[in-house]
């Protein structure tokens, strides 16, 4: 069978989420809070591992509703009608089924807004029986995974529900992908150069300190052990996808691909593709406006740095992602 190469667009990711985001009922009610966005649009793209920790803790269906209390850094997780404490038992299940997940190939995950396993943030913590709720807290498994995993891209279903969020991290998913195929078999010094020259205007569109300091460490590639090599790049990689990209950066990249059309097009043209980036920079058209301007140039003109650019579809366009930052 033909190995994957880095940027396989055939090859699907594979995602971690919390079950009940794709319609299981699994809920502490019988119910569940199906994603249309996970289940419908992104699940093309994907091949998902659902997960459901309070089940896979003995937990059934249906359930008494359980709670994070105590305090944020220390948080106990209990069935408040009870009094059972469940902390141990999740945090020994967490430890587990991350070695499993661990070999699982993930490229990213999906969690649960608000619940005491898997909420990313935000999720209500009672400080004390009796005392109101604050919003500190995460969920249990879901502090286990971002501990265990701080370079996979992982969001919470609810703010996906944000434009420039949620095309983050599927920018995220399918970078991820890409870095962790890079490095998953054999690879030299010369695929790197590579990998990174195709993805640099990427990288300068969310983090330009990340992206000089990638520079580096390629440039000083032969005289780095292997090992700590690749991790590091992986670490500033997925570190500066997670900046996001704001208008004004994206703005930058864009004159500076435009930069290369400055005596090959004529006039018109070059105001024609000047006044889509001013129109994107002002809010007034979404972002694959001077992208589709940029890559038509690129490809009239045959000009292969920016044809080989991830910068100009970094995700698939089915998605329609760029149509809506």
């Amino acid at each position: 069978m033909r190995r994957p190469m880095a940027d396989d667009p055939l090859e699907k990711l594979r995602v971690g989420v919390s079950a009940c985001l794709l319609g299981q009922k699994v809920r502490f009610d019988g119910g569940h809070k199906r994603h249309d966005f996970t289940a419908d649009v992104l699940a093309p793209f994907v091949e998902f591992v659902a997960v459901c920790p309070e089940i896979e803790i003995g937990l059934g269906v249906p359930r008494p509703t359980i709670r994070l209390e105590g305090r944020a850094r220390t948080p106990r997780l209990v069935n408040p009608a009870s009094g059972d404490d469940l902390t141990e038992a999740m945090t020994a299940y967490a430890r587990a089924r991350l070695d499993e997940l661990a070999g699982a190939g993930l490229d990213g995950y999906i969690l649960k807004r608000a619940s005491p396993s898997c909420g990313m943030e935000r999720v209500k913590l009672y400080p004390a029986r009796g005392a109101p709720p604050n919003r500190e807290g995460v969920g249990l498994f879901a502090a286990a995974l971002m501990a265990r995993f701080p370079a996979l891209p992982v969001e919470e279903e609810g703010r996906l529900g944000d434009p420039a969020l949620r095309e983050n991290f599927v920018e995220r998913l399918f970078a991820h992908r890409r870095v962790r195929r890079l490095f998953a078999g054999r690879w030299t010094v010369d695929d790197l150069v590579r990998f990174h020259t195709a993805e640099k205007l990427l990288l300068m569109a969310h983090d330009i300190a990340r992206y000089r300091g990638l520079g580096r460490l390629v440039a000083s590639a032969r005289r780095v052990e292997r090992g700590g090599l690749a991790a590091r790049y992986v670490e500033m990689y997925m570190g500066a996808l997670a900046v996001r990209a704001t208008r004004r950066k994206n703005t930058n990249v864009l004159q500076h691909m435009a930069g290369y059309f400055k005596v090959s097009l004529d006039q018109d043209d070059r105001a024609e593709l000047h006044r889509a980036i001013a129109d994107y920079h002002r809010g007034w058209v979404p972002l694959i406006v001077p992208i589709t301007l940029l890559r038509h140039h690129a490809r009239r003109q045959g000009v292969a740095y920016l044809l080989g650019q991830r910068y100009l579809e970094p995700h698939p366009r089915e998605l329609m992602l760029r149509n809506h930052v």
